[in-house]
């Protein structure tokens, strides 16, 4: 499986650095909503045009760490998929938006993704890698999905603006998520959420790799009964269901 969970270079270098893990397990949308929010305030460089990717990729390849996402124009039609429009790749200082739909997937950016020494993180990665790879096919390498790693650390959640509110107790926007990416230009609006979630999920990985994992039974322990709990609670609104069904009935 090409998700893998390689340390990188900054995992390495943390790894006798740690800090004593305090994450909580799980968080409410209703506590997130009360956090301040924040977004990436970097500079934004969109790619937009084939003679801009050499000197962007060159300064990706200056970073041992990089934060991915993708964007595609949002369907809401049952079946109906749109190709990946957009993929955004952070360093904390930069984020680059690099234009598929007018760009297509350059050959420099496969080989960056298939570059095993530089590490590249993602939520829910798989998807976003296959999306690219429909563009143009390569072969990832040193790809780490925050969402495989979560639960070594007792993060129970998986979305990223929880995860995010876990570790740093503050929110990142989702405002932008079903605007149109295919667009003739990007909104300043969605050019600034784009880089937020790759920005994002750069920094929940350094967080991460800087604190210490539960021991493996702990957390082991923990999924096992988080997944009972999600299961009783089930069982108990299917009860709910079929009581006021029965109710009705009468």
């Amino acid at each position: 499986m090409y998700i893998c969970e390689k340390m990188c270079t900054f995992a390495r270098f943390f790894r006798e650095q740690v800090k004593k893990n305090s994450f909580i397990h799980r968080i409410s949308k209703d506590l997130v909503q009360w956090m301040p929010v924040v977004g990436f305030d970097g500079q934004v460089i969109i790619v937009d045009r084939p003679e801009q990717v050499h000197d962007a990729v060159a300064y990706l390849r200056s970073r041992s760490v990089l934060g991915v996402d993708t964007e595609a124009r949002p369907s809401f039609t049952r079946g109906v998929h749109y190709p990946t429009a957009l993929v955004q790749i952070a360093s904390e200082e930069r984020c680059y938006l690099f234009r598929l739909t007018h760009i297509g997937m350059p050959q420099e950016l496969c080989d960056l993704f298939a570059d095993p020494a530089i590490c590249k993180v993602g939520l829910a990665f798989k998807d976003d890698l296959n999306g690219l790879r429909r563009r143009h096919d390569f072969k990832p390498a040193n790809c780490v999905d925050i969402q495989s790693i979560c639960g070594k650390y007792g993060i129970l959640d998986l979305g990223l603006q929880k995860i995010f509110a876990i570790c740093f107790g503050k929110k990142i926007s989702k405002a932008q998520q079903l605007t149109n990416w295919e667009n003739s230009h990007l909104t300043p609006e969605q050019a600034r959420y784009a880089s937020t979630d790759a920005w994002a999920t750069l920094l929940i990985y350094k967080e991460l790799m800087a604190t210490e994992p539960l021991p493996k039974k702990e957390a082991e322990a923990l999924r096992r009964a988080d997944l009972e709990r999600q299961q009783a609670h089930q069982q108990e609104v299917q009860a709910q269901k079929e009581a006021e069904k029965a109710e009705k009935d009468k």
